[in-house]
């Protein structure tokens, strides 16, 4: 995370994600590039991982691309579960070939721009093109959050409505 470029903005924008995720019984799936090498996901989002969540270390730049990942995916999708929200790093590979296997496997992406992020910013912009020529989904934290909620009033819009503040 030190190399990525406004790591802390992306790193808060995805820890609301969790939370607000975890709040509303959205299923959750971290994959780790080569933790071994680059380091298991930093502790200012694993602080935010609820028991339930899935840690699934992998080697391919696609999340999709490993056995585990696709085997997790395809059973989510067996439940019902046919959109993928996309956080994380860096934005022009794992992110990209990620949501665009996704994409290719009859997924519905949105890849949340405010939490994923590259070494240089010229990448994120790549990526955004490339991926809303893939009809990927563009997004921000708040409109996810608010999606995921649908309706004010409610207690999840109470406690989460502050994390966004």
């Amino acid at each position: 995370m030190p190399a990525i470029a406004e790591a802390d903005k992306v790193a808060r924008h995805a820890a609301i994600l969790l939370q607000s995720a975890q709040r509303l019984w959205v299923p959750i799936t971290v994959t780790e590039q080569y933790p071994k090498g680059l380091g298991e996901t930093v502790a200012s989002l694993s602080a935010h991982l609820p028991a339930e969540a899935v840690t699934l270390p992998k080697m391919t730049f696609s999340a999709f691309g490993d056995p585990e990942v696709r085997t997790r995916f395809e059973s989510l999708r067996a439940a019902g579960r046919t959109q993928a929200v996309l956080c994380g790093a860096e934005a022009h590979v794992c992110v990209l070939q990620t949501a665009l296997d996704l994409k290719t496997a009859g997924f519905d992406v949105f890849v949340v721009g405010d939490a994923v992020s590259s070494r240089s910013p010229h990448s994120i912009k790549a990526a955004c093109a490339r991926l809303l020529h893939a009809e990927c989904h563009w997004v921000t934290t708040e409109m996810v959050v608010f999606e995921w909620l649908e309706r004010a009033g409610t207690d999840a819009f109470r406690t989460l409505s502050r994390l966004i503040r």
